[in-house]
């Protein structure tokens, strides 16, 4: 399945014990196949990947592929400090069905480019599914250049979801792969989604379209119709929701209140992440019922 469109970085479910809630998560799988979105990107920042242990990462492949059951392309975050452990999490992935993985670079350590290459052939070479690489500098502390990118592409990698928040970056590795045309660019935030597709990104992998994939969904319509004047008047609500969900201190934990609010159960957050606090959590959503989201 092509992998395009609006594709949350599906939060994970969690139970007071710290354990993956299996059937919240199956119910945030549906709802975001019935609210139009077009894939899922599972353990990634949003999805707690780095805070969940090996088994429950895999755990969450097998659960969300067999609730999916092919009617939405999926993703598999499975970057690690690691470079086995992403191997086993990439090759486990692809065992049970999934069709693309993508990883941030290798974290905790300050690698060289030379290092982060070598980490994505390894995971090239792990497994015959397309690997994307997630440029994430502020976790990582490894900014993705035009030039890195080149050379990541060279040894088989087929994408990037690109979270550097800078539109110019973004525009700056688009022209370095302009001899790749089969590159595939996905945005990293809804911030710049709507400028991003007018250069080229075939997707936005939205933190916003956790809790409401309608409004990042409504606005990927907008511009494959070439509405683009409604589109624009769209993307600046967007913004004002993503100023919304910025309110809490974690957006992480903000998903899951605003996905509560919405009578979709998903447990609690997986520790150190903690809830929202309850007067944040007001505001959030007071903000959210003013914009007419909720």
């Amino acid at each position: 399945m092509e992998l395009r469109g609006i594709i949350p970085p599906m939060t994970t479910p969690f139970t007071e014990q710290g354990t993956v809630y299996e059937e919240g998560l199956r119910r945030l799988v549906d709802f975001q196949v019935e609210k139009g979105s077009h894939g899922l990107f599972i353990c990634g920042t949003y999805g707690s990947g780095p805070i969940m242990t090996l088994e429950q990462r895999k755990k969450v492949h097998e659960i969300v592929v067999d609730q999916a059951k092919g009617r939405i392309a999926v993703v598999a975050h499975v970057g690690t400090a690691s470079t086995e452990q992403s191997v086993e999490l990439a090759r486990h992935a692809e065992s049970v069905g999934i069709e693309y993985v993508s990883s941030i670079s290798p974290y905790y350590f300050h690698h060289d480019d030379r290092a982060v290459v070598e980490y994505f052939r390894a995971l090239v070479e792990s497994v015959k599914v397309p690997v994307y690489v997630y440029n994430n500098p502020n976790a990582t502390h490894v900014k993705i250049t035009p030039k890195l990118l080149q050379n990541l592409a060279a040894v088989g990698v087929q994408g990037i979801k690109d979270s550097g928040f800078n539109y110019i970056d973004f525009t700056h590795l688009v022209l370095a792969l302009e001899d790749r045309p089969a590159f595939r660019f996905i945005v990293g935030t809804e911030g710049i989604a709507l400028p991003a597709f007018m250069v080229g990104a075939k997707g936005c992998i939205s933190g916003l379209a956790n809790a409401f994939p309608e409004i990042m969904v409504e606005l990927w319509d907008l511009f494959q119709a070439g509405r683009y004047e409604e589109a624009s008047r769209l993307q600046l609500k967007v913004n004002r929701a993503r100023q919304i969900l910025h309110i809490p201190s974690s957006t992480n934990a903000a998903c899951y209140a605003a996905l509560n609010a919405r009578g979709i159960d998903v447990g609690i957050p997986k520790l150190p992440v903690l809830p929202v606090e309850k007067d944040k959590e007001k505001a959030m959503l007071a903000g959210f019922r003013e914009i007419g989201l909720l």
